[in-house]
C-alpha cells in the first residue's frame, strides 16, 4: 500500500513541478516585458506563443533531471539540504543547457535576462512548494497516518540504534512492529518495541502483518546465518534491507567498487580525495582568505595596536599543529595569553578562567578575532576555510591512542571552522562528539555544506560560550 501511494505521490509531485515551470516562466515573461523594471530596454521582438511553445521542450526536459536528481525517490528520511541542493543543481545545468542552446542556435532575440530570471524563479518557488508539503507530511505523520510498518530481523546494536533514531523521528512514519531474535526472550521490550518470537516466525508473521518494509538487524555473531535469513525474507515478498551491526565502522555513504562481479567496500570515502572536488576547494580558500583578509584588516590593525599596548611579548602567537596527511605546520593566532616557556604550553589545555589569558585576550578569544592571522595559513594552503581544527602534536599522540578513528580526520586539510565548532564543539569540550562531527564532515563534504558552515559561522558561531 506504501509503495502504491509513494507512486501516486511521486506522480502528484511531478505535477506540481510543472505547473510551477509554467508560472515561473510566464511571470518571468511579464516581469520582462510588462513590468516597469525594463521598460526602458525592453523591445518584444518575439511573441508570448513563441516564448510559450519552448515550454514543450523545458517541462519534459526539467522533469527528466528532477528525476536523475533523485527529486522523485521516497524521501522520508533524506536530508531537506540535500534535496535543495539537488533543485539547485538541476536547474543550474538546465539553465545552462538553455542559454547554450540559444546561443548555437543563433537565436539572439530570445532574452536571457528572462531565461536567467525564469530559473531563479523556479528555484525559489519549487523550494517554497516542497517546504510546504514536507510541512504537511511530517504532521501527518506525527500524527500516527502515512505509517511505513517496519519488522526487525535480529536483536544488536543495529537494531537498538534504527529504534533509537525512529522513535526521535516520528515525521518520518516508521511503525517498528517488533523484532524476531532467536537469542533474546520473548516478550523482552526495548522503547516499546517487543520481540516477539523466532526468526523462523517470519512466515508465520507475515500473513498477519500487512508489512511494508523488513529490516535484518543481526548481531555480528549472527552473520553466519545471514545468507538464510535474505532468503527466507525474500521469500516473503516484502522489501528487504539490510542495517550492519558494524555501521560504526563503515562511513553514513559508503564507496563501493566492482572487481568483476565481486562488490568491495571502501572502508572511508572522502569526497576531497577527487581532484577537481579538491581542486574547487583550493579555489574557494584562495579567493574567500584574500577577501576576507581586505575586509578584516581594519580589525586586525586595532588588534595588533591593544595587544602591543596591553601586553609584553610577540604580537603574533606561532605554534606548531598537526595538519594535512599528518604533517607539522605552524599556525598563527594573536597572542591572547601572557607569554610562557614552550615546553609548558605545548601540553597545557586551556580552561574556564584561565589565568594565562589576558583581559584583551579574553575577549578576543571569546569571539574568534585570536584566530583571524590563520587566513594567512588558508592563503598558504597549511589550513583551509572550513575543515577539523588541527591539534598540537603532544595531544595528537595522546588522542590516537584513546579514541577510535582520531587519525582520519588528517585525511583532509584542517580548518578554521567546522562542522563540529558551529555545533559548539571547541574549546573544553568532548573529544569524541568533535571526532564524531568531523568525520560526518569528511564523508558527507560539499561546497553547499562548506557554504553553509560559512554562514553559521558568521552569525552564530563566532561568539562561543566553550571558547575559553
Amino acid at each position: 500500500m506504501i509503495e502504491q501511494n509513494q507512486k501516486y505521490f511521486s506522480r502528484f509531485l511531478a505535477v506540481v513541478d510543472a505547473v510551477v515551470l509554467v508560472f515561473a516562466y510566464v511571470f518571468s515573461w511579464y516581469l520582462r516585458y510588462r513590468s516597469r523594471w525594463f521598460e526602458d530596454t525592453a523591445v518584444e521582438v518575439i511573441s508570448l506563443d513563441t516564448y510559450l511553445r519552448a515550454l514543450l521542450i523545458v517541462i519534459p526536459v526539467m522533469l527528466v533531471f528532477y528525476s536523475a536528481f533523485n527529486l522523485y525517490s521516497p524521501s522520508r528520511v533524506k536530508g531537506r539540504r540535500l534535496e535543495i541542493a539537488a533543485i539547485l543543481e538541476a536547474n543550474g545545468i538546465g539553465l545552462l543547457i538553455f542559454l547554450a542552446t540559444l546561443q548555437l542556435a543563433h537565436q539572439q532575440d530570445w532574452s536571457r535576462s528572462m531565461i536567467v530570471m525564469f530559473f531563479i524563479l523556479n528555484v525559489f518557488l519549487d523550494t517554497t512548494v516542497r517546504f510546504l508539503l514536507w510541512g504537511i507530511l511530517r504532521r501527518v505523520r506525527r500524527d500516527g497516518r502515512n505509517q511505513r510498518h517496519v519488522l526487525l530481523v535480529g536483536y544488536s546494536r543495529a537494531a537498538e540504534e534504527y529504534i533509537d533514531r525512529v522513535t526521535a523521528n516520528p515525521q518520518w512514519g516508521f511503525n517498528i512492529r517488533g523484532i524476531l531474535d532467536d537469542r533474546i526472550e520473548a516478550g523482552t521490550m526495548y522503547k516499546g518495541i517487543k520481540v516477539l518470537g523466532r526468526i523462523d516466525n517470519l512466515m508465520v508473521i507475515l500473513p498477519e502483518n500487512h508489512l511494508d518494509e523488513i529490516a535484518i538487524t543481526l548481531g555480528l555473531s549472527e552473520y553466519h546465518r545471514l545468507e538464510s535469513i535474505v532468503a527466507l525474507c525474500e521469500k516473503s515478498g516484502v522489501h528487504t534491507k539490510f542495517i550492519p551491526d558494524y555501521y560504526n565502522i563503515i562511513p553514513t555513504k559508503p564507496y563501493t567498487e566492482d572487481i568483476l562481479g565481486l562488490p568491495v567496500i571502501n572502508i572511508r570515502y572522502v569526497p576531497l580525495t577527487n581532484t577537481f572536488s579538491a581542486a574547487l576547494k583550493r579555489l574557494m580558500d584562495i579567493l574567500g582568505s584574500l577577501v576576507c583578509i581586505i575586509i578584516a584588516s581594519p580589525v586586525m590593525l586595532i588588534c595588533a595596536i591593544i595587544i602591543k599596548a596591553t601586553s609584553p611579548g610577540p604580537l603574533i602567537f606561532r605554534q606548531e599543529r598537526v595538519g594535512l596527511h599528518n604533517r607539522p605546520f605552524t599556525m598563527y593566532k594573536f597572542r591572547s595569553m601572557v607569554v610562557q616557556e614552550p615546553n609548558k604550553e605545548s601540553k597545557a589545555w586551556t580552561v574556564r578562567d584561565d589565568p594565562r589569558v589576558t583581559p584583551v585576550g579574553r575577549f578576543m578569544r571569546k569571539t574568534s578575532i585570536d584566530e583571524l592571522p590563520q587566513l594567512f595559513n588558508v592563503l598558504k594552503g597549511e589550513m583551509s576555510l572550513v575543515g577539523p581544527r588541527p591539534e598540537r602534536p603532544y595531544y595528537v599522540e595522546k588522542f590516537q591512542e584513546e579514541i577510535p578513528r582520531y587519525m582520519v580526520k588528517h585525511q583532509v586539510r584542517p580548518g578554521m571552522t567546522g562542522w563540529a565548532q558551529i555545533h559548539g564543539y571547541r574549546g573544553d569540550t568532548s573529544i569524541r562528539r568533535r571526532i564524531d562531527y568531523d568525520l560526518y564532515y569528511i564523508e558527507n563534504w560539499t561546497i553547499g555544506l562548506d557554504i553553509k558552515i560559512l554562514f553559521l559561522t558568521v552569525f552564530n558561531g563566532f561568539v562561543n560560550k566553550n571558547a575559553y
